[in-house]
């Protein structure tokens, strides 16, 4: 819940009083401004167009009038949200059910790809009223005749522009289309990019005719002001040396880590806790109830850090968290004020700190516009700052000890030591010391020099000359939003155009089961039997199995490494052309049937447009 104070309060908005007594016991008293103008539109039996940013309690906005709609007599569906993730979609079942416990009767079923239908068909066909779904698994149910929306009463869409940045825009409008006129329509955005004013345009005007309320909340800039920003690029050391470094000397309570996977998370966390620090994951893999505590056990202290993915921790409010730092930059800008929002809470000032890398640095300049801040450039601690900074540390804890008095058994000890071996003070207090060294050294050994070609990146990041001369492109524009820094291998999936699979299907699996960002997935081609889709390089054994179990379209993807494909990417020669295949770039000659598409970047209305007339 966002913590902006309004003077009013939920019981002034006329929920139901099953509701009320519910948010009292949560102790929710003081609603948002999203929830002040959406709550009494959306039980008024208006349609609601909201453009706010995650963490401004959308949830609430449209799940709490929601339950003031649902009938729980009637076992049939009259809720239905829609989310881009499985991991938000479980989010928002979970907080619905909460909204909903003091309502007898109610059933909350959440719907997703990448597990069994068989619960899943059961819970609806026993009669949830609530149902909160990934767009390609409630497709499915749809199709199967499961899913049956005649009693509907009110449709959700949430974090609409990721589902259109995930691919998933031909998906929400099949489902819109199969919503009664009758039900009321909420489509919740953090951006409004022309494709998803379309569809509010298109699905949004009621019956008669009526436009949507649009609620526009503002972004908190000014709030975020109190977030310093500072950026760190990657050369020298590696990425883990650099965080242990910056923990070892910087001054925090509490630590958010954003990494890019799941897998990333435990990799992560397992380093820091070999190097002495309370770190503890924060991921997809973890039950409610072993977020609740992890999170718990965060804010009591006894975890410093956490390690987590962007999906995860998206509405984690903790004001102990003093530093963010994002590990791996995010895929969009957007995400990145989410993220940053984690510190700085509850009006105390935060810091956030950013890895990138030379060929990331124009993102730098996004987020400074979007954020209306600066973020300064700086070093981690070199070899000798560290080495002065222990021995510092080191000083301190000694003098802390000594002026803490109770010493006599020790100094009888040292006396005796001395006494025994003839040895003197100093000899036996260096000799402890060296033992101390043995565990965290005191003087660190220097560091390398910067490898070449991270300097020469670093000039052609800023001389458009040097890097054509490399044979690089340039940076890449909007329409392209794979990371240009990523190097790829190609992977192949038993999922084909026979099994009905589309690239955006192939997308929303491979971004859900493995929590890779959209931006990480690079071409996929289509053939009848099989896919090739590139993915970074290096891919963790972890999130492999995790895919290999993964299904599209009920298909077993069946991943594998094939180092000895290539995706097409110009008009090969005929005979290794595969037939129907897409040219991947705009102008040239297509065959029929098939077609190659980049990953998780446009809806299907952007593919369309670039077919060749």
């Amino acid at each position: 819940m966002s913590e902006v104070m309004t003077g009013q309060s939920f019981a002034d908005l006329t929920l139901p009083a099953a509701v009320l007594k519910q948010l009292e016991k949560m102790n929710f008293t003081t609603p948002t401004p999203i929830q002040i103008q959406a709550i009494p539109a959306l039980m008024a039996g208006a349609n609601v167009l909201g453009e706010a940013q995650t963490g401004t309690g959308k949830t609430a906005a449209f799940g709490l009038p929601g339950l003031s709609l649902v009938d729980a007599k009637l076992r049939a569906t009259q809720m239905l949200v829609v989310a881009p993730t499985r991991e938000l979609a479980m989010q928002v079942a979970e907080a619905v059910a909460e909204f909903g416990q003091q309502i007898r009767g109610l059933e909350v079923a959440t719907v997703y790809g990448g597990s069994a239908f068989g619960p899943q068909i059961k819970a609806l066909r026993g009669g949830a009223q609530v149902v909160v779904g990934t767009p390609g698994r409630l497709l499915d149910l749809l199709k199967k005749g499961v899913l049956n929306l005649s009693a509907l009463r009110l449709a959700v869409l949430d974090e609409a522009d990721e589902m259109l940045n995930m691919g998933f825009i031909e998906d929400i409008e099949t489902i819109m289309a199969a919503v009664p006129n009758t039900s009321q329509r909420a489509l919740f955005s953090a951006t409004m990019p022309p494709a998803i004013r379309k569809l509010a345009k298109t699905f949004l005007v009621n019956e008669a005719g009526e436009q949507p309320l649009n609620i526009q909340i503002a972004a908190q800039e000014k709030a975020k002001a109190t977030i310093r920003q500072r950026a760190w690029q990657v050369r020298g050391l590696s990425k883990m040396q650099a965080l242990t470094r910056l923990l070892e000397t910087l001054e925090y309570q509490r630590v958010l880590i954003f990494v890019r996977t799941r897998s990333d998370t435990m990799e992560v966390t397992e380093q820091l806790q070999a190097s002495g620090f309370k770190a503890s994951p924060l991921s997809g893999d973890l039950n409610q109830a072993q977020r609740e505590q992890t999170v718990s056990q965060l804010r009591s202290g006894r975890i410093e850090i956490l390690v987590a993915t962007d999906v995860v921790a998206r509405g984690l409010d903790v004001p102990e968290i003093t530093h963010v730092v994002n590990y791996d930059l995010p895929g969009d800008t957007e995400s990145y004020v989410h993220r940053i929002g984690r510190t700085g809470r509850a009006g105390r000032s935060g810091e956030a700190i950013l890895f990138y890398r030379a060929k990331e640095r124009h993102l730098l300049r996004h987020y400074e516009r979007l954020t209306n801040g600066t973020i300064e450039y700086f070093e981690v601690p070199n070899a000798q700052e560290l080495s002065l900074h222990r021995q510092t540390k080191l000083q301190e804890q000694i003098m802390h000890t000594v002026a803490q008095g109770k010493l006599d058994e020790m100094t009888a000890i040292v006396e005796k030591m001395q006494a025994d071996t003839e040895l003197t003070a100093l000899q036996i207090a260096t000799a402890l010391l060296a033992q101390h060294n043995q565990q965290r050294p005191l003087l660190v050994a220097e560091d390398p020099a910067p490898r070449k070609f991270a300097e020469r990146a670093e000039r052609a990041d800023r001389n458009p000359r040097e890097r054509r001369d490399r044979n690089e492109r340039p940076e890449r524009g909007p329409r392209d939003r794979r990371d240009a820094n990523i190097e790829f291998d190609t992977y192949r999936i038993q999922v084909g155009r026979d099994h009905g699979a589309r690239p955006q299907d192939i997308v929303g699996a491979i971004a859900n089961e493995g929590e890779i960002d959209s931006r990480y997935i690079g071409q996929i081609q289509l053939f009848e039997g099989h896919s090739l889709v590139e993915l970074p390089k290096g891919l963790p054994t972890a999130v492999v199995r995790i895919l290999q179990r993964a299904r599209v379209r009920q298909q077993q993807m069946a991943i594998e490494l094939a180092p000895g494909e290539i995706i097409t990417r110009s008009k090969p020669p005929r005979g290794d052309r595969p037939r129907g295949e897409r040219p991947p770039f705009k102008g040239a000659p297509r065959a029929r049937g098939a077609r190659t598409e980049r990953g998780g970047e446009r809806g299907s209305e952007q593919r369309r447009s670039r077919r060749p007339q």
